[in-house]
């Protein structure tokens, strides 16, 4: 018989959180583009501002797994991984992790991606396409307008152009592992058209070669400058999906 219920673990308790994050180490593929965000979030991202919720299967193996994470990208809206290996044990994490009536980014796969709304008031959904870089498609492309900036912490580091005082184009990363960093590209509308974009890229995904960390952008579906501007740099699609929505937690009818 299932074990509906799952394992919570939260900090001020490191090392339950340690011993949950051993767990998925073990059930997760590390080294897949198409689970790079949720190894991140899961295993990586600080554990101070980290909940990781798991659910186990009738043998005590983790099948599924829910993590709620404090970052920089939105203070008030926690960005949420889920994976499961079936729709109700992703449901069921929801339920779990989820506070009602307060908002979230929720991230997860195609095949999950339908639940979503069982436990959510969805407002926005994106389907992203998952590009790693290909080391030998990549030729970099000097521009002398471009400068490295200070990003959040040291290990990421932003490449800028500045128009007029302004900054009018920006790569930099949105999170690393030790395995894989994703990279985010912003031109200002007025500044587009001028291959700053690419540019910028190209300099961000440089500095990451040396460390043996492999870089990938996620180009929302159907944006096709998006999907030129990795493929241009040497990106290339793997194939793997990844849905995004935000909405907030819907209050649970009393039974």
């Amino acid at each position: 018989m299932e074990r509906s219920h799952p394992l919570r673990t939260m900090n001020p308790d490191p090392v339950g959180l340690a011993a949950a994050r051993e767990r998925v180490r073990r059930w997760i593929s590390l080294r897949d583009p198409g689970e790079a965000a949720a190894v991140y979030y899961a295993l990586y991202h600080p554990p101070q501002r980290t909940q990781l919720f798991l659910h186990h299967d009738a043998s005590g193996s983790v099948d599924g797994f829910l993590a709620v994470c404090q970052t920089g990208r939105d203070l008030f809206r926690p960005v949420v991984v889920l994976r499961a290996a079936e729709p109700p044990i992703a449901v069921t994490l929801l339920q779990a992790g989820l506070v009602p009536g307060r908002p979230y980014i929720v991230q997860t796969t195609s095949r999950l991606a339908s639940v979503l709304e069982v436990v959510l008031e969805v407002n926005v959904e994106r389907r992203g396409a998952i590009f790693a870089l290909d080391p030998t498609a990549f030729r970099p492309l000097p521009n002398v307008l471009v400068q490295p900036a200070p990003g959040p912490d040291r290990e990421r580091w932003r490449f800028v152009i500045r128009s007029q005082g302004r900054v009018a184009a920006e790569a930099g990363i949105n999170w690393r592992s030790p395995f894989f960093a994703e990279l985010y590209v912003w031109v200002r509308p007025q500044a587009q058209g001028r291959g700053w974009g690419r540019a910028v890229l190209s300099a961000c995904t440089a500095s990451l070669l040396e460390s043996q960390v492999l870089p990938l952008y996620v180009a929302e579906e159907g944006n096709e400058a998006s999907i030129r501007l990795a493929e241009t740099v040497g990106y290339r699609d793997t194939g793997r999906r990844e849905v995004e929505v935000e909405g907030v937690c819907r209050r649970r009818t009393p039974q």
